[in-house]
């Protein structure tokens, strides 16, 4: 079999999408890096970048383009990410690079850092290119860090806690890069479900998933973190509910529940 083409543009990246009714659910890492904090200020994305993932492994697949805004970055913006107006400057706008963005992500379910924050940007852009939203092309998106504040509560859950909780290696991490950052997020989204395959991976997003929706209108699938017990562990179960039913006289609810359960 013949691999996937890979081809460049001022920066772009893109392979063809490849989903087909025989292959795993796709999942694609995606992180933006933008010149503000908000679109409705005129802000605009400067670099796009998603990595596939395929069957819980990194497939290698790719997609990652740096975009002339046009304007310059807030002064804030451009400390996080070091990506100059200079630099930027003989590079494709977000437009010329749209279609191929969609088609490597259609039908993708989109795992994102702060979702709200990168779809808002998105929607924008391919409002103002006339193309359509990410709910016309995506499932619902799934918030990694909503997640991890699910998996973590009340610790930090930034990008660089989480490398560091899950031993992810995030020393090349001087700037905020959307290709570097989607690559780390892959890891690291890997590393927290790891074990949990029966979360996401070959099902489809509401068999595996809770999905809430935000003031904004977002729609985020978290994933349910499912268990099983162990054969020894539902022995003990079975031992205490007998226990009870002896000490109620028979009125122990939850053994009747569980047995006509099983």
């Amino acid at each position: 079999m013949n691999a996937p083409m890979h081809w460049r543009i001022g920066g772009l990246m893109s392979l063809p999408n490849h989903q087909d009714q025989n292959t795993p659910q796709r999942f694609v890492v995606l992180d933006t890096e933008t010149t503000g904090l908000e679109p409705s200020q005129g802000n605009r994305i400067i670099e796009v970048a998603g990595v596939e993932i395929l069957g819980r492994r990194l497939s290698g697949e790719s997609f990652h383009a740096y975009l002339n805004p046009n304007r310059e970055s807030e002064p804030g913006a451009l400390e996080k990410h070091g990506l100059t107006s200079e630099f930027l400057s003989d590079k494709p706008a977000f437009t010329e690079v749209a279609d191929h963005l969609i088609e490597f992500i259609r039908g993708a379910v989109l795992i994102i850092h702060n979702a709200p924050f990168d779809v808002g940007f998105l929607n924008h852009e391919f409002r103002l290119s006339n193309r359509p939203v990410l709910s016309e092309v995506c499932p619902p998106p799934m918030d990694s860090l909503l997640m991890a504040r699910e998996l973590h509560p009340g610790k930090r859950n930034t990008l660089d806690a989480l490398c560091e909780r899950y031993g992810v290696d995030n020393s090349r991490r001087t700037y905020h890069g959307a290709l570097l950052d989607a690559e780390l997020l892959a890891d690291v989204y890997l590393a927290m479900t790891r074990g949990q395959e029966s979360l996401v991976m070959d099902l489809e997003p509401t068999q595996a998933t809770a999905l809430t929706e935000d003031a904004s209108g977002v729609r985020r699938a978290i994933p349910l973190l499912i268990v099983p017990a162990s054969a020894e562990e539902l022995d003990e179960h079975a031992r205490i509910l007998a226990g009870l039913e002896k000490a109620s006289k028979g009125e122990c609810i939850w053994l009747h529940q569980y047995t006509s359960a099983s």
